[in-house]
């Protein structure tokens, strides 16, 4: 089974009818997607607008693969479950994200055991296709790497220097629009 999931803040209706279309086209069925709220259903696979975590972690322990938006959550999740993970970036201009971070990520991770960035939807069907050839990254460790452990003692066993400061205390006086309390006042009664 491969399970799609698009996260919990926004639909990905672009990522979830490439996967739809494939799975009709190579008439592949028990795929399994979380669609977002709002989301376009697809058509030829089972979905759910969201999951719980129990439901979650389900269904990453009985999928073959996961396909993803550029997500960091979802990519770790599946770096650390030991599964391969395929991920189109979201696109802000076709209104899928404010921005083009996830791009960023995705070029950033390409290359990485495990990580499999498809750039459009036709190499995610093309990757679709070759799913037994991908491979699953490491796992990942619950401690930091020895190396920025030692970095960060080193770092903290430096010294401090005292630099002089280059804010300067003042009192903050109201504004023009500010209402000044001169005198205390108490209603007649």
């Amino acid at each position: 089974m491969i399970f799609a999931t698009v996260g919990t803040q926004l639909p990905f209706d672009r990522l979830i009818q490439a996967l739809d279309k494939w799975s009709l086209n190579q008439g592949v069925k028990g795929n399994f997607c979380q669609i977002g709220p709002a989301g376009t259903a697809p058509l030829h696979m089972a979905h759910t607008p969201t999951l719980t975590p129990v439901q979650f972690a389900k269904r990453i322990a009985e999928c073959k693969a996961i396909v993803s938006h550029a997500g960091m959550g979802t990519i770790l999740t599946a770096l650390q479950a030991g599964k391969p993970i395929i991920i189109l970036p979201r696109l802000a201009r076709y209104g899928e994200h404010r921005n083009d971070h996830q791009l960023a990520t995705a070029a950033n991770l390409q290359g990485r055991a495990g990580i499999h960035v498809a750039g459009d939807e036709d190499t995610l069907a093309a990757m679709l296709d070759d799913i037994g050839a991908l491979t699953a990254g490491g796992s990942l460790s619950d401690a930091a790497e020895p190396r920025l452990i030692d970095a960060i003692r080193d770092f903290i066993a430096q010294p401090a220097i005292a630099q002089p400061s280059i804010v300067q205390p003042t009192i903050a006086q109201p504004g023009p629009t500010q209402n000044r309390i001169t005198k205390r006042e108490t209603p007649n009664v």
